[in-house]
């Protein structure tokens, strides 16, 4: 059953169901309308004496990506050519691919770390789902997901032989002087000095532009803006 049919039986809309999905808890999103439309669709057929479907084992979908090393990794510093956005959608496309689930992702998520004093002891599904409701090119640019996922997903282009996407390019041609994606201080928490009336802003592939001027990647560490 596709999203669009299920929405049609239960009668309610997709922002709603969006929202409520992106939610992690046993009561997280009690308050939705999603939830008691949800839970009248599945409990019918069991009160009716339909017996629920055994659940399908799935096979171990991990990739062995150890023979596969990038520049930096090693200390957890391999520049980053992808925007949050993009790196999410690698991941929403990842975890629909049969036999995907997210505890053996998040897994091999946590193997690309390290350096034993920057990784995070542990990667959870708490921490993937506030990825992944996040929305703009550099938003969630400090968690730990994003790091790990586009180190994931570069190897696995790599073992795959597939070429370089245009926007991995785009990316390479704004960042590459920088030494990659800026995954320390996103735009939104960096100072600008502007012009009385001048607007700062933004494109997809995390740039910052003043009063209109020409898009340009900027990247400060901490001590340079605060």
């Amino acid at each position: 059953m596709t999203v669009t049919r299920f929405l049609d039986a239960i009668k309610e809309n997709r922002g709603p169901y969006t929202t409520f999905m992106r939610k992690n808890g046993p009561t997280a999103g009690i308050d939705s309308v999603i939830y008691p439309s949800a839970y009248e669709f599945f409990k019918k057929p069991e009160l009716a004496g339909v017996p629920a479907p055994k659940k399908q084992k799935t096979k171990d979908a991990s990739v062995d990506l150890s023979a596969i090393h990038l520049d930096g990794e090693q200390t957890d510093s391999a520049e980053v050519y992808d925007t949050c956005d993009e790196i999410r959608r690698k991941i929403n496309a990842c975890l629909k691919k049969p036999g995907v689930t997210q505890a053996p992702f998040l897994k091999d998520l946590h193997t690309q770390f390290h350096d034993k004093e920057k990784a995070p002891k542990t990667l959870g599904s708490p921490q993937l789902q506030s990825f992944r409701g996040k929305k703009g090119p550099d938003a969630g640019a400090t968690s730990a997901v994003s790091y790990a996922a586009y180190v994931f997903f570069e190897k696995l282009r790599i073992k795959e032989g597939k070429p370089k996407s245009k926007h991995r390019e785009e990316m390479e041609g704004a960042w590459g002087h920088l030494g990659g994606f800026d995954l320390e201080t996103p735009a939104h928490n960096k100072r600008f000095t502007v012009m009385a009336g001048e607007k700062i802003h933004g494109d997809k592939l995390g740039r910052v532009s003043i009063a209109g001027g020409p898009f340009e990647a900027v990247k400060l560490s901490k001590k340079d803006w605060m």
